[in-house]
């Protein structure tokens, strides 16, 4: 037996455990703090850019909005699959490249064709650095420092998520609808600096395995074509037909991805990792934990300027609360989940996510009355997301094998994605009328609960206990 080379010992867990993990921590969280932020803050700019660009039409700048959605969704799972195969801290690197670039020339851009086409491959960018980001700081924490880590990342992505209206609104009411794309320059830039010299790769790259572009292919189509039917199902441009269509071009797509990955030598996903039922389980609470946060996230902001007539910036204002929260509640969950795994985290947060739903459908009133009828739901969603989103990643990862980091990741990360998409459409087919009334906010909160419920169902089979914690019980 041959004895280790000089790379197989650096890329050891052994050696690597000698450094701090943090700083690897921290240069992946920036890179992911300002995707989840990007794809947010657009909404609170959306009537910026159509001052902007008066020639344009709603229907075509949704696309600035939409084109990000669909390409983010699309690749992400493609993005792990090259992550996992030509090194995670390469793919990494490129993202965040592409990502400031494209954050470039959408500030620059002199139309809405240039402008959707810059969120597209800023889109692109956001996908490739996600996964890698994840799997970065998977390989570099120790095993049973992996909960707390995972539950701060993802605390990072919610909580940029949840500012990045508020900050938006801020932004481009004092500078201009550019900045909120001059905004990702400085973060970037520092990403990719400490990046190249701080990142390390944590193990060879698998370049011997074939990329399966086929598996690609069908992949890029199907989530792309159902994320579409579902961001374009009140657009006055599609029929519902052409919807049709499109959303069965999806499901066709998918299909035939499962059958080509059931009998690819080197399929881009593995299907066995659905074989574990703590891995199956925690995908499909994503989805409906997705539909739920985004309901809940954007009923919001319909309520504040429809029923309370808030302005953006006093509505942006109003939100932060909330997700202050979501950090420093994430990194108790991290600790807990570590000694008793994901699940008592995982459904008590969902049933406090479905109180505040509760809170919601019967407090509030037409009168404003932030204090005494808002700041306790906002607290309660706070503490909810805070348990349950940082739960779902690190339950999906917890026992994923390190070849697998990425993509795995990236899998979860796109059901999530998904059911925003899916959460958006539906809180517009629910709040699209121009003349709200309270009452039309009942639905939104009734699925708000009906979804958090079925999320603490979905999570009753994860099983991520620590092998320790279980035989001193």
């Amino acid at each position: 037996m041959s004895p280790p080379d000089k790379q197989s010992i650096l890329s050891s867990p052994a050696f690597m455990g000698q450094a701090s993990p943090w700083p690897v921590f921290w240069v992946a969280s920036i890179a992911v703090f300002l995707v989840s932020m990007d794809g947010t803050m657009l909404f609170a700019a959306f009537s910026a850019l159509r001052a902007g660009f008066p020639q344009a039409t709603a229907a075509d700048l949704s696309w600035v909005l939409n084109a990000y959605t669909v390409v983010y969704a699309a690749m992400l799972i493609p993005a792990g699959g090259l992550a996992d195969r030509h090194g995670r801290k390469k793919v990494f690197l490129l993202g965040v490249a592409l990502f400031l670039a494209a954050s470039v020339a959408c500030g620059l851009a002199p139309n809405v064709a240039w402008l959707v086409a810059a969120r597209a491959l800023q889109a692109l960018g956001a996908a490739l650095l996600t996964p890698a980001s994840l799997s970065l700081v998977l390989a570099a924490f120790p095993v049973n420092k992996r909960a707390v880590a995972v539950s701060l990342w993802s605390a990072v992505g919610g909580l940029a998520a949840a500012v990045g209206p508020s900050l938006g609104a801020f932004v481009v009411a004092s500078l201009g609808w550019q900045w909120a794309f001059y905004l990702n320059l400085p973060l970037s830039m520092f990403a990719i600096w400490r990046g190249v010299t701080l990142l390390t790769e944590a193990k060879q790259p698998n370049k011997g395995r074939p990329l399966d572009l086929v598996g690609m292919g069908l992949l890029i189509v199907g989530i792309g074509a159902l994320s579409l039917s579902i961001v374009q199902a009140e657009s006055p441009d599609w029929s519902r037909p052409e919807l049709l269509e499109v959303a069965g071009l999806g499901l066709a797509s998918i299909a035939g991805f499962i059958a080509w990955a059931r009998l690819a030598r080197a399929p881009l996903v593995d299907l066995g990792l659905f074989r574990n039922a703590t891995y199956r389980y925690v995908n499909l609470a994503s989805l409906s934990f997705g539909i739920a946060f985004s309901m809940m996230f954007f009923a919001f902001f319909f309520y504040m300027k429809s029923i309370w007539h808030y302005s953006l910036p006093l509505a942006g204002l109003a939100i932060t609360p909330g997700p202050l929260l979501v950090t420093p509640v994430a990194a108790l969950s991290g600790r807990l989940a570590s000694r008793h795994g994901h699940r008592p985290l995982l459904l008590a947060g969902s049933l406090i996510y479905a109180a505040s739903g509760l809170w919601f459908l019967l407090v509030p009133g037409t009168e404003p009355a932030y204090l005494t009828q808002w700041l306790p739901g906002a607290l309660l969603s706070g503490m909810g997301v805070g348990m349950v989103l940082p739960s779902l990643s690190g339950a999906a990862v917890s026992h994923l094998p390190a070849q697998h980091y990425a993509v795995g990741s990236a899998i979860n990360q796109a059901i999530r994605q998904i059911g925003s998409v899916m959460g958006v459409a539906l809180t517009v087919v629910l709040l699209g009328s121009s003349t709200l009334q309270r009452a039309d906010f009942n639905a939104v909160y009734l699925c708000h609960m009906g979804l958090a419920l079925l999320t603490a169902a979905l999570c009753l089979p994860v099983k991520t206990r620590p092998a320790s914690a279980a035989r001193k019980s």
